[in-house]
């Protein structure tokens, strides 16, 4: 669809107002970032120019964001050694890293590794993420330096600077004004993206009518003309050092960027191509990082404000890039009295608003083993590192999912006179079929689990006997698997059917599969079983399976639909639970 006369002005209002967070924004993540707060208007520019042109979004507004600040100053500051230049250097070569896999992983459509980062584990990992965030920027706030690479470091610094009373009362007045200011435009007038305009601009005069340049620390001047290219200075070793710096930035870019994105297309009726969004933001990390910016991805804080503004299109970026531009090249003197005091009260703010601490209770109420591994991932994150703490909850991810699939929910079912289906005869009176067995295994089989599904199958069947014998029932011949559930086998569970069919035969029993999905049977035939496990060993339903077996229809549900076209009872099942 093309562009329409009548989303002009819509959109160059937006792209105006949306410039007037971009700029203090994209220098706050800058100085998070361990880099000049200049190359945060880089990462701004060029960025939004790239994706407006490559980007799916229609709405999507990419910057320098919290979530990336704390891996990006983990990765460069110690490479950098305190040369700034080397700093920007390596930041925009991060970048480009950054971009290139992006790009790679768009065209080999990767976009469900983001998957790999379950919900837990991102609540447990963003808070530890702001939590880092906001220690780095409490000196600025403050008026004091304070070294360390290590956060261990950085809370031993801060606690002797002010022990040692190295606090300056006047950033730290502009400061926590600052966050009082944004806080209430924020949560009372509903207007955060103002209330951070109002409050850099505040600050930035009381500075030069008090003439406190000399006083405090303030940004300084940003150096005139266009975004040039910063990346002299590098090796080949450089590039070793950033691949795993590069895989995990890439990983949460894209995980933070797809979720907005569908929330806001979601939002106007629209749709947006996973692997299109990685392409684009591959592109505009590449096309930032060349030209003296850093690693970026889409912001929760200012795509809100700019669809608050009337956006309607991507034209939204560009004026909001350009109108930054022209900030650079005609009044780039003007941050010569901006505090650094309101920069860090502005990332601190920002940050703030990645701490869930309701979603991490709900977490503990719902699911305490979810809870379990969101606190691991805070703490690896928090304690251990960025980087390894991503490792650490990726890998937790895995083990969650491992252990989810390896104990799933496992019933033996029976029928409920007057209900459709098959039910579990543990939570609801159901009664068990004379001479059958029908178990059911809610999850694929595979190593993890094969060994438990064989010892569950045993159980229940010797139950069943026990039971059967008791009550002078008729003994069980068939022992009946109801296999929806089961979406694949592999070759060691395969072996643990064929140890479980071996059992059952030799007590006289016959193993059947019923409702069993068409690719997992193909598994027999792909392991050369066809002969041992013949069509008569699969059923279409439970209920037509029972039916075979009984020679007779159920007859206790009343009503047009009482049976399915096979005569079973496959057209009415409830779900079995």
């Amino acid at each position: 669809m093309g562009y329409q006369r009548a989303w002009l002005w819509s959109d160059l209002r937006a792209g105006v107002v949306l410039s007037a967070l971009l700029i203090p924004a994209g220098m706050g993540y800058a100085v998070a970032s361990g880099l000049p707060a200049y190359t945060g208007l880089y990462a701004t520019i060029v960025p939004l120019i790239a994706y407006a042109i490559f980007g799916p979004s229609r709405i999507l507004v990419l910057g320098p964001d919290s979530s990336l600040a704390p891996i990006i100053a983990a990765a460069i500051i110690p490479l950098a050694v305190g040369d700034s230049d080397h700093a920007v250097a390596l930041a925009g070569l991060l970048a480009i890293m950054v971009g290139i896999l992006l790009f790679v992983g768009g065209l080999l459509r990767l976009g469900f590794l983001t998957s790999l980062l379950s919900k837990p584990i991102q609540i447990g990992y963003l808070n530890a993420i702001a939590l880092i965030v906001l220690v780095s920027q409490i000196p600025g706030l403050l008026g004091f330096s304070s070294s360390g690479a290590a956060l261990a470091e950085r809370v031993t610094g801060i606690v002797r600077a002010v022990t040692n009373g190295e606090v300056q009362v006047i950033p730290a007045l502009i400061g926590f004004g600052s966050i009082l200011v944004m806080l209430f435009f924020k949560w009372v007038i509903r207007q955060a993206g103002l209330g951070i305009l109002l409050a850099v601009l505040v600050a930035s005069v009381i500075t030069a009518v008090w003439q406190l340049g000399g006083v405090i620390p303030v940004v300084g001047p940003m150096p005139g003309g266009l975004p040039t290219p910063a990346l002299g200075g590098l090796a080949w070793g450089d590039v070793g050092m950033l691949v795993a710096p590069a895989l995990g930035l890439a990983l949460i870019a894209f995980a933070d960027t797809s979720v907005l994105s569908r929330t806001m297309a979601a939002r106007r009726g629209e749709s947006v191509d996973g692997s299109r969004e990685m392409i684009g933001l591959g592109i505009a990390n590449a096309a930032g990082g060349a030209f003296g910016g850093f690693p970026i991805s889409a912001s929760t804080s200012r795509t809100p404000v700019a669809e608050q503004a009337g956006s309607k299109t991507q034209f939204t970026g560009v004026v909001g890039a350009v109108a930054v531009l022209l900030f650079m090249l005609v009044v780039p003197g003007v941050t010569a009295y901006l505090p650094n005091a309101a920069l860090a009260a502005v990332v601190i703010v920002a940050a703030s608003s990645l701490i869930d601490v309701p979603a991490y209770v709900r977490l503990w109420r719902n699911d305490p083993p979810e809870a379990v591994l969101s606190s691991f991932a805070f703490v690896g994150v928090f304690l251990v590192g960025v980087l390894e703490g991503i490792v650490l909850a990726i890998v937790l991810s895995f083990v969650a999912m491992a252990w989810r699939v390896s104990r799933p929910y496992r019933a033996e079912l029976g029928h409920v006179r007057g209900l459709r289906g098959y039910h579990d005869v543990t939570r609801h009176e159901a009664e068990r079929i004379d001479g059958v067995v029908i178990a059911r295994f809610d999850a694929p089989l595979f190593f993890a689990n094969a060994s438990l599904f064989t010892d569950f199958m045993r159980r229940t069947v010797d139950a069943a006997v026990n039971a059967a014998a008791l009550e002078g029932r008729p003994a069980i011949e068939t022992v009946i698997l109801a296999s929806e559930p089961i979406t694949d086998i592999d070759s060691t569970a395969m072996d643990e059917i064929l140890t479980l069919d071996t059992y059952l035969s030799a007590r006289g029993m016959k193993l059947i599969f019923a409702e069993m999905k068409g690719p997992v049977r193909d598994h027999f035939a792909n392991y050369e079983l066809v002969q041992r496990f013949p069509p008569d060993r699969f059923a279409p339903t439970v209920g037509a399976a029972v039916d075979a077996i009984t020679g007779q229809l159920r007859t206790d549900i009343a009503g047009p639909d009482v049976l399915g076209t096979d005569g079973s009872d496959r057209d009415r099942r409830l779900p079995e639970g």
